[in-house]
């Protein structure tokens, strides 16, 4: 694990109270600064009312002290890492460090947790010594829930602090590390906006509706049941609004000028105050009526709220029916209806920039699979799905005369995955199981790899299951080196078949 015995973050804020938060869940003791001890301690008070809970346990907040810029700072030179998180203005953020460079300890690694600001930027003026200590690292909201940690060096960073950050963000936090290029957005902020940006483009001409969207864009094409717009009301549409427009001022040579610019519809809620959960209302508004609660929907067209509708989508509830998620976006993006218009001009469009902006923006394909996955829970990557949908299909359906270079060989974009968990489907579709009843199966992983994979109804663990745990175990020690247990499924297993 790497080296981080203690830790500060400077900001009590919604971001900071919760890094706060996972660090003293990993047993780090925290001192959370703000500009005073009072506005510290309401910030971690917050966070412990927060649902879901940032905390293990309660106990855990024990290890977190707080205190103020005011008062306090000093105490910075016993922590190993100092995690910035006030607020997104550059100067601001500026001023805090050179506060803090005096009273770093030597080997003190000194991170960002901005979500756009340049890296580089944020350390101007700093002293060499300083800037070879200094690095972004990008939480993702929840941190103790979401498994992406974004780290970005800069040109002056040691190799050794990304490394040392690197380790004990994976084996200390649990965090999904992608080192990531100093660019706006980073990795999957980049992405992930430009692909809402067009599906608000496609809400906003009155095309679809809200719940169709939805239907569109959730588990159909491997992605939360949250899908667009209940995932935006739980994330702030202000924050939202927030990301775009700080891409859309940073990026003005993007080859689709204005791509991260919202619909006028974006700003009308904004000036409402319907930003989402938060507010109360955003996309979708909880009702309560003497019969219980319900829930009404945004009509784009009035700014009124309504019942919600069933989406009537046919070509989506035939893709549906197939357990492949490949096959069910193939199925999408050949339809000739609405559809397969709406995912052409919204998964398409975003795969393509995906493939386009790779190289600029991260060291590897699988950096940006990697990056999607663990930010914002997209079942396969997209270079996953250029190879899982095909080539040619995407590129017929997106009208491409030719592939981007960064998907004209597979081989390469498999390379750049390295080493990682091995999907099952996969490795089943290589090689036939070395054993299987109807609970389970024994899969060869290769690499002397043997997996117990269960696939009874919601995973539930009964005769069969236990039957085949005990044939791995034994399987294992004959003729393979490692014996993993696992599936593919979003839930692990529902418990015992009783």
């Amino acid at each position: 694990m790497g080296h981080v015995r203690s830790a500060a973050v400077l900001g009590a804020g919604t971001m900071g109270a919760q890094i706060a938060a996972h660090l003293a869940n990993a047993g780090v003791p925290v001192l959370l600064l703000d500009l005073d001890a009072q506005t510290a301690a309401a910030g971690l008070q917050r966070a412990r009312k927060l649902k879901p809970d940032p905390f293990f346990t309660p106990d855990a907040a024990r290890l977190i002290t707080t205190g103020g810029f005011d008062a306090d700072l000093p105490r910075v030179a016993a922590c190993d890492w100092i995690i910035e998180a006030i607020v997104e203005r550059l100067d601001v953020k500026q001023a805090l460090l050179a506060q803090v460079e005096p009273h770093r300890g030597a080997d003190a690694a000194v991170s960002s947790n901005t979500s756009g600001i340049p890296i580089a930027d944020i350390a101007q003026g700093r002293s060499p010594e300083f800037r070879r200590h200094w690095l972004g690292t990008h939480f993702f909201n929840p941190p103790r829930y979401l498994q992406l940690l974004e780290i970005i060096p800069t040109a002056d960073t040691d190799a050794g602090v990304v490394d040392r950050i690197a380790r004990f963000a994976d084996r200390g936090l649990g965090k999904g590390v992608v080192v990531a290029r100093d660019t706006p957005g980073f990795i999957a902020n980049r992405i992930g906006m430009y692909g809402a940006a067009r599906t608000l483009e496609l809400l906003a001409d009155g095309e679809f509706t809200v719940e169709e969207i939805d239907a569109l864009t959730g588990p159909l094409i491997g992605r939360a049941k949250s899908a667009t717009f209940r995932t935006m009301d739980i994330a702030g549409l202000d924050i939202l609004a927030h990301v775009a427009a700080d891409l859309d001022r940073r990026l003005p040579g993007e080859a689709e000028h204005g791509a991260f610019r919202l619909p006028e519809l974006v700003g009308a809620l904004l000036d409402k105050g319907w930003i989402g959960e938060k507010a109360g209302q955003g996309f979708y508004r909880k009702e309560r009526t003497p019969e219980g609660s319900r829930i009404l929907t945004l009509d784009p067209a009035s700014l009124d709220y309504r019942p919600r509708q069933s989406p009537r989508l046919p070509a989506a509830d035939a893709a549906g029916a197939s357990e492949d998620l490949a096959a069910r976006i193939r199925a999408l993006l050949q339809d000739k209806g609405r559809a397969g218009a709406f995912t052409r001009a919204t998964l398409g469009r975003t795969l393509v920039y995906a493939a386009e902006t790779a190289p600029a923006i991260a060291h590897s394909t699988g950096d940006v699979d990697r990056a999607m996955r663990w930010g914002f829970g997209w079942e396969l990557g997209p270079f996953e799905l250029w190879e899982a949908v095909g080539v040619e299909t995407i590129c017929e359906a997106c009208q491409l005369p030719e592939p981007p270079a960064a998907v004209r060989d597979l081989d390469a974009v498999r390379r750049a995955r390295g080493p990682e968990l091995r999907i099952l489907r996969s490795a089943r579709d290589e090689r036939p199981p070395v054993r299987r009843n109807a609970g389970a199966s024994l899969v060869d992983l290769g690499d002397g790899v043997l997996a117990v994979e269960f696939h009874s109804k919601m995973n539930a663990i009964g005769g069969d299951i236990v039957d085949m745990l005990q044939a791995g175990v034994r399987e294992a020690e004959q003729h393979f080196d490692a014996l993993v247990v696992g599936n593919d499924a979003a839930a692990f297993s529902a418990g015992a078949n009783l």
